[in-house]
């Protein structure tokens, strides 16, 4: 970072285990995108419940040449982030998240999608739930019964031409959307 890591606590005191662990997962981040320029981190307490404890508010403010990002962590409804260490993770956690897909996109490595793919129905399993296309390249793409739009998976038949979306699985290629 060019910029020194800034925090600041606010409605809480200072302490010093708790800017360690901020600064501790701030220089993380350098390692999903090394172009940071300067990052600021705002902790907060919110207004004391009855009830339950403190939930805490993370903000962070991340700038980069072309792009500032800003991860606000608020999660009334959850009970975890009564404990710091949780919202400051999970605020982390929605970061670095955020500083990869942006890293993609500077990269030019999102996914495009092609709506225009073309292919056959090579195979039907009913009873699985679950068919195949054979697409214009001679691929084998499979298909689950949920992902057919129209009148759905029952009024296929092998040899239809149908139109998808497909997209890598740790499987191989599958058709997230199938339109008849």
């Amino acid at each position: 970072m060019q910029i020194p890591l800034q925090i600041t606590f606010r409605g809480i005191s200072h302490s010093d285990a708790i800017e360690a662990r901020i600064r501790e997962k701030a220089n993380k981040l350098n390692k999903f995108f090394t172009s940071i320029m300067s990052c600021r981190v705002a902790v907060e307490a919110e207004h004391q419940r009855h009830h339950h404890g403190n939930q805490y508010h993370i903000r962070i403010d991340i700038t980069t040449p072309h792009k500032e990002l800003v991860i606000s962590r608020e999660h009334y409804d959850r009970e975890s982030h009564e404990n710091i260490y949780v919202a400051i993770r999970d605020a982390f956690n929605a970061a670095t998240r955020q500083l990869e897909d942006y890293s993609r996109i500077q990269r030019g490595e999102v996914k495009i999608h092609n709506l225009e793919s073309i292919g056959t129905i090579l195979r039907l399993l009913p009873e699985k739930d679950h068919g195949f296309i054979q697409s214009e390249e001679g691929r084998e793409i499979y298909f689950h019964r949920n992902s057919v739009a129209g009148k759905g998976f029952n009024w296929l038949a092998i040899g239809d031409k149908i139109r998808y979306v497909e997209e890598d699985d740790d499987l191989g290629p599958q058709a997230s959307i199938v339109y008849p």
